[in-house]
């Protein structure tokens, strides 16, 4: 009798364990999240993860993030790290970028790091295996007067940062070649100075930046605050963000490097001026406050071809510098004549006047974000979410349910991992998220067998519950349970694969489906968790081995 009331307790106390609610990690996870791991960097570590926050893979580096990271087709990881003592210095400085095999093992780095240069925030690997970099560069206030800066706009030294595009070609450890070059300052516009050779109206001129237009903020060095460029392969077309200007822009990459510097050539016709900008129009003297859509945006980019809205700009909306101050995803249909050629009328401003489609934070769902941040669309018609400033993934379906959450447990700047149970309010922010499809061709032929997640004392229990609806589980049954030894199962559906976990969220790896039974035998008694797949979808079951 004694033994039965022990026994007891520990079913009680293990079905608590089942119901207990995460705190970070995998919060909740349903059958619409969509099949995927997840690539982000915290700390030292970028860490790719499944749903149930599972690490598929790990790898390490000497640098803290600098920030955004990518898989490559091969399976190589590139990631761009924070180093080197230069006198440039904002939010997002980097340095460094690193190519690790999926081993870890490092196989190429990059660095671009000076008083007169320094990478920040992106990088981008482009289909010929090149990479885009970001790196911001030092003017002189000789050359930032000569471009015709108003002397009253200036901080400091007198200097400003311009902002580059790289493209390079990685050789063999730590070597590289410059194939093309994009800067800021080939392409600045002003109506301060009439003896320099930039002046002009403004207003007759939106393929120019006005190196005078600050957007309402103090002098400073970093006044572009550049912080995403993405590249699209089908428009051979680069998207870039300026925060500080609250503005997107679009160049042509098919140009030399001399017509990138110039005002002609390319596919496009237009050599490195803008094809296309949004989101500021006073910043081209095309309207005011009232007209601006943008506040401190991260990574807008065009979504990719077969994906739902593909062709269309996304973007995260920080929201920054307007009141009440929240976050949004939007995404926006760039007015075109044919691909790649944007509409723009004479004394007007881009287009379009309102977002297809706009998810802003709220009371039900707060993610906003000040910093960092972004959205992606995935291939099931979803959006995944990054709410950088809270190291939180989120992903919402077709009617904005959120279906997949996700809170990083590790400190981004002291690599302290938290425990499951404790709540997180501070230090665990990330860059950026990008969820990759389970059959990318990156992971082919490697390893990607789910390993313990981040989190000390986790809990699995969100996702080996995860919810069915009572058609799928009436559509199997198992017997008997509780059970001594032999389960049995019974479907008329096609059983994919079985897995079966504990109350820890151990998955039993020596566990077989033969005939429809499993053999439960050699199985200490507790309660366990079955996973069943079928062609409808995923079935759960608890089971009680006594």
């Amino acid at each position: 009798m004694k033994k039965k009331l022990i026994y007891i307790l520990l079913i009680f106390s293990n079905l608590t364990l089942l119901s207990q609610v995460n705190t970070l990690g995998t919060i909740s996870l349903t059958e619409e999240a969509y099949d995927g791991y997840t690539l982000f960097s915290s700390h030292k570590n970028t860490f790719l993860i499944n749903n149930c926050g599972q690490v598929i893979n790990q790898w390490s580096s000497d640098y803290l993030p600098g920030h955004s990271v990518y898989i490559l087709p091969n399976g190589n990881l590139i990631r761009a790290g924070r180093k080197g003592s230069s006198t440039i210095t904002f939010g997002g400085v980097g340095g460094i970028v690193e190519m690790f095999d999926w081993d870890g093992n490092l196989v190429w780095e990059f660095v671009y790091s000076s008083d007169d240069y320094r990478l920040h925030h992106d990088i981008y690997p482009m289909p010929n295996g090149n990479i885009l970099v970001l790196a911001a560069t030092v003017m002189s206030n000789e050359e930032t007067l000569l471009a015709g800066r108003d002397p009253n706009l200036v901080s400091g030294a007198g200097i400003l940062y311009n902002e580059q595009i790289l493209e390079i070609k990685p050789i063999g450890t730590n070597d590289y070649s410059i194939e093309w070059e994009w800067n800021f300052n080939d392409h600045l516009i002003q109506d301060f100075d009439d003896t320099k050779n930039n002046y002009g109206v403004i207003s007759e001129h939106p393929e120019k930046l006005d190196i005078n237009f600050l957007n309402d903020r103090i002098p400073a060095e970093n006044w572009l605050h550049v912080n995403s460029i993405q590249y699209d392969e089908t428009l051979d077309q680069i998207v870039i963000s300026s925060r500080n200007l609250s503005e997107l822009y679009i160049i042509d990459h098919s140009t030399t490097t001399e017509e990138a510097a110039g005002e002609i050539g390319g596919t496009y016709g237009k050599g490195g001026d803008f094809l296309y900008r949004w989101g500021n129009p006073a910043a081209y003297g095309q309207g005011n406050e009232d007209d601006r859509t943008l506040f401190g945006q991260h990574f807008p980019h065009i979504i990719k071809a077969g994906l739902k809205d593909e062709g269309k700009i996304i973007l995260f909306n920080n929201g920054t510098d307007r009141e009440p101050v929240f976050s949004e995803v939007m995404i926006i249909s760039a007015p075109t004549t044919s691909p790649g050629i944007y509409t723009y009328e004479p004394d007007s401003s881009y287009g379009p006047q309102t977002a297809d489609f706009t998810y802003s934070s709220s009371e039900d769902n707060d993610f906003t974000s000040g910093i960092l941040s972004g959205a992606t669309r995935l291939p099931n018609e979803n959006l995944l979410i990054c709410d950088g400033n809270s190291g939180r993934f989120f992903e919402i379906n077709s009617t904005n349910d959120v279906v997949w959450n996700y809170i990083i447990p590790m400190n981004n700047t002291t690599g302290e991992i938290s425990s499951q149970g404790d709540v997180l309010e501070s230090g665990n922010s990330t860059f950026r998220g990008i969820k990759y499809s389970i059959d990318y061709e990156g992971f082919t032929g490697k390893d990607v067998t789910p390993g313990d997640p981040i989190e000390l004392n986790f809990n699995l229990n969100t996702c080996l519950s995860l919810s069915t609806d009572n058609l799928m589980n009436n559509n199997i049954t198992i017997y008997p349970n509780p059970v001594i030894d032999i389960i049995n199962l019974n479907t008329s559906l096609t059983i994919l694969k079985v897995e079966i976990y504990d109350v820890l969220g151990k998955r039993l790896n020596f566990i077989k489906l033969n005939n429809r039974k499993i053999d439960m035998s050699n199985v200490n008694r507790g309660i366990y968790v079955l996973k069943i797949k079928t062609e409808i979808g995923i079935i759960t079951k608890k089971i009680i081995l006594y």
